[in-house]
């Protein structure tokens, strides 16, 4: 399995299957752009609900493919990143995610561009990307808590548990794991009974509004994971993860 898609009483769910961590592949974000969109022109669909199977919500990128593939898959997760956020923003009816377990990486680019988040109570929510030689979804991030806590969040790579989101109101609800896709969907079930055309009109209108373009802001990031390439400690950085080490850096 790895992206799968029912459509029930105009809710489209969404599931991310990719065991044991769902570290997302570059096929695998490209698939995840194409369902979602997808989902959204769907014209009995008003409303996604993301979520995930198994241990956590997201891992992130597929640092072992990026470790044995070199410059084509850093190519290839970069634009696949992009075209998976985007296509959550994008999407033309409100994503909701239910994110259980750990978000971190790709998965706060996928959750910060989500328009609502509904999340289990052990959700925690991290960028591990200084540690493993890359930089992005900072964009996303500040979506999600204040500038000086994303900050912090960034340099240490330390993640947030999902009851200081909801302190800062991006998460929605914060329920126990065996509740959270019931708690999604019943948000979801307001909005589908609701005019779909005002529904994509209001998604189309609150994203014609935000203070930040989360597109080009994000593409401006993975500029610096090219660079840090280019100087090859992001190799060391990764190959550290893979083979479950401590990284040794001179710069």
């Amino acid at each position: 399995m790895a992206i799968t898609t029912e459509v029930k009483d105009r809710v489209a769910d969404v599931v991310i299957d990719l065991p044991p961590v769902n570290a997302i592949p570059v096929a695998g974000w490209f698939e995840l752009a194409d369902t979602l969109l997808a989902a959204g022109n769907d014209p009995q669909v008003s409303v996604v609900v993301l979520s995930a199977t198994g241990r956590g919500f997201c891992a992130g990128v597929d640092v072992k493919e990026l470790a044995a593939s070199g410059p084509e898959a850093l190519i290839g997760v970069n634009r696949g990143c992009y075209a998976a956020f985007r296509a959550v923003y994008e999407c033309a009816v409100p994503v909701i995610a239910a994110v259980n377990g750990f978000c971190l990486g790709g998965g706060i680019g996928l959750v910060g561009n989500a328009d609502i988040i509904v999340a289990s109570s052990d959700a925690t929510f991290g960028l591990p990307e200084v540690d493993r030689g890359a930089l992005g979804a900072a964009t996303h991030l500040a979506r999600l808590v204040p500038q000086h806590r994303m900050r912090s969040m960034v340099y240490t790579a330390k993640p947030a548990p999902a009851q200081e989101l909801l302190h800062y109101g991006s998460v929605l609800k914060v329920v126990e794991r065996s509740e959270l896709l019931d708690a999604a969907h019943e948000v979801a079930s307001d909005i589908a009974a609701k005019s779909p055309t005002i529904v994509r009109r209001a998604k189309e209108c609150l994203n014609g509004i935000d203070p930040v373009d989360v597109n080009r802001s994000y593409r401006f990031e993975q500029g610096f994971t090219f660079e840090l390439n280019l100087t090859g400690v992001a190799d060391e950085a990764r190959n550290a993860f893979v083979e479950k080490r401590e990284a040794s850096f001179d710069a």
